[in-house]
């Protein structure tokens, strides 16, 4: 099995097309929003993606931690 794992805040502009590009190749896509204002959790959602919040910190490793620990895949392969 292949996870997608992406960190998104505010990318209703992008999201939907960077999910149709991407969401074919994998047995699963996941966003961790880490607090749109946007749209980009429903978009994301409305793609077949599962989202996660996440409450930013200033730290990304610790977003990119959480989001690995999100996917139930082998293999994980992260896209930002």
């Amino acid at each position: 099995m292949l996870s997608l794992i992406a960190i998104a805040k505010n990318e209703s502009e992008n999201i939907a097309r960077f999910l149709r590009h991407h969401r074919d190749l994998f047995d699963e896509v996941i966003v961790v929003d880490t607090g749109s204002t946007d749209d980009t959790i429903a978009i994301a959602t409305k793609h077949g993606a599962r989202v996660f919040p996440f409450q930013w910190c200033d730290d990304f490793a610790a977003a990119r931690n959480f989001s690995l620990q999100q996917a139930t895949g082998k293999w994980v392969l992260c896209l930002d």
